[in-house]
């Protein structure tokens, strides 16, 4: 069997499916990594999935042309969103001078790409989702709007953007604004599917899944943790440790300083803001184009000053990709042998795992941290 691009590299942004007439195209996961396998049965051999494919292009990229630290002038949204509402308020802005917004949402058991055309839509975007979702079906009608002349706003991960940016052609590109989110990897949404059902929740049976309240990283199903208040579950510990991404993303070819997007968002992290306002969530936005410029500086957002050198540092991806941990295959190897995901999680974070068990059982042993000890509180009535 052929791939569409080189084994294990597939970053499953599904354009390939989209641009293939003849269904010759099936996406593996493997749970490590997805590959793109053509049919030959059905393949007419056009080459347009190949064509189409990021791995197969040189993707330009551009140096930031100013950059910013901030958040949505909207207290609501700005303490409802994972950082400081930067992504929802651009697309807020985008609906209410006439464009589409295309995004990621979680509805009916998946993580997938739908289409806001007003405020209320907008909203489903809110909140991270530290997971590989499936843009397939999204790249038809976003050429169909640009060639319709109506403004498309795309926010994705930087490889979704780069799929959108080949798909739409340079021809199209005036219209279509790109906003691309700082990723530091994604696994198959695999992993969280048998994480929340070993925990007694099933994905399609879910309204919402969370990641993450600001700088907390800790997995909610209907607003409920999946495990104890207070420590790391399974699934945000691989994640947080880089353990649990598909194998393409320690060789991502966008974790650099140069981006694919009119604007690229994230965290602040290592702010130079008072600790109030870093407790509320602060944005990072790098702007590589003017119109990306402009399109923030339109928005409903308080900006301030960052220091490029210090966001860099803070946020690795934009310096190099992650760094595959010595124990990956050992954890990939637990799973595919049907060992639970948390003992996987042990077996490759044997010590962070411990930390994280110990902490549990002092907490419901209501002892807390402080000065310097662990001090038991007594509940009187």
């Amino acid at each position: 069997m052929e791939n569409v691009c080189k084994e294990s590299q597939c970053t499953g942004c599904m354009a390939c499916l989209e641009v293939c007439t003849k269904n010759a195209i099936e996406i593996r996961d493997t749970l490590r990594n997805y590959n793109a396998v053509i049919d030959p049965a059905k393949c007419i051999k056009c080459g347009a999935c190949q064509r189409i494919c990021q791995n197969n292009n040189i993707i330009n990229a551009e140096k930031p042309i100013a950059w910013f630290q901030g958040w949505a002038k909207s207290a609501k949204q700005r303490a409802v969103s994972s950082s400081g509402g930067f992504a929802v308020t651009l697309a807020k802005h985008f609906v209410n001078r006439g464009g589409l917004v295309c995004s990621c949402v979680f509805s009916e058991g998946s993580f997938h790409f739908e289409f806001a055309e007003n405020e209320n839509e907008v909203e489903r975007f809110t909140g991270s989702k530290y997971v590989k979702s499936n843009p397939q079906g999204i790249y038809k009608k976003i050429k169909w709007c640009l060639q319709e002349d109506r403004e498309v706003l795309f926010i994705g991960l930087p490889c979704q953007v780069a799929a959108v940016k080949i798909f739409a052609g340079e021809r199209l590109l005036k219209k279509l604004y790109l906003v691309d989110l700082i990723c530091h990897g994604s696994p198959s949404p695999k992993n969280i599917e048998q994480f929340l059902s070993e925990a007694g929740y099933h994905l399609a049976e879910l309204i919402q899944v969370g990641f993450r309240k600001k700088d907390v990283f800790r997995v909610t199903g209907n607003e409920h943790y999946v495990d104890s208040p207070g420590v790391y579950d399974c699934y945000s510990l691989a994640f947080l440790n880089c353990i649990n991404y598909t194998e393409n993303c320690y060789s991502c070819c966008f974790a650099k300083s140069e981006r694919v997007s009119d604007i690229t968002i994230g965290d602040s992290w290592g702010s130079n803001l008072s600790q109030e306002e870093q407790d509320k969530g602060i944005s990072l936005a790098l702007c590589q184009t003017d119109k990306g410029k402009r399109l923030l500086q339109d928005a409903e957002v308080e900006l301030f000053p960052v220091d490029l050198e210090n966001a860099i540092e803070y946020n690795h991806q934009l310096e190099r990709p992650s760094v595959k941990p010595d124990s990956y295959d050992e954890f990939f190897d637990a799973l595919q042998t049907g060992t639970s995901y948390c003992k996987a999680v042990k077996k490759g974070l044997p010590r962070t795992y411990r930390n994280q068990q110990i902490k549990k059982i002092l907490l419901k042993l209501r002892f807390i941290r402080g000065g310097g000890g662990w001090y038991i509180v007594t509940v009187t009535k």
